[in-house]
């Protein structure tokens, strides 16, 4: 009788970091300067500190659905990262090398937030590769010369 594999739970497929990234933009980008100045290091503790850790949780499990999930995500998380950087620095650029009188939209992100991002990056990158080390000790119970 073969053990047909469930379906795996919302919990194992939701992005966590994903959602602490975006969170975090979002709270930034909408709560007033002087309150995120503030509080930027409960905000960054309470969506950092949790993501991690629910991320890790997802390490043992290795099916393809899952770990595919995880690297498109993990893909979209570096993406929205890589643009928020690059708005930054277009800003940082601006006001420093363009006339005071050219109009410009950017991302204002103290360096605070650029620090929480890059630490939820690096935990994307940590992610990624205990899934690789998944993958590896899979197809090594496939292979028949172990």
């Amino acid at each position: 009788m073969a053990i047909k594999p469930g379906k795996p739970s919302s919990f194992l497929i939701f992005p966590w970091g994903l959602a602490s990234i975006l969170l975090l933009m979002i709270l930034n980008l909408t709560l007033s300067d002087a309150w995120f100045n503030k509080n930027w290091s409960w905000i960054s503790l309470v969506l950092i500190i949790p993501a991690a850790i629910l991320e890790n949780f997802k390490v043992g499990y290795s099916t393809m659905r899952i770990m595919f999930l995880k690297v498109v995500f993990s893909l979209l998380s570096f993406l929205l990262v890589g643009m928020v950087f690059g708005s930054a620095l277009t800003k940082i650029y601006n006001e420093k090398f363009v006339s005071d009188t050219a109009s410009f939209k950017a991302i204002t992100l103290p360096w605070y937030v650029l620090l929480a991002l890059v630490v939820l990056l690096l935990i994307q990158v940590a992610q990624l590769f205990s899934m690789l080390k998944a993958v590896k000790r899979e197809f090594m119970q496939l292979d028949p010369d172990q």
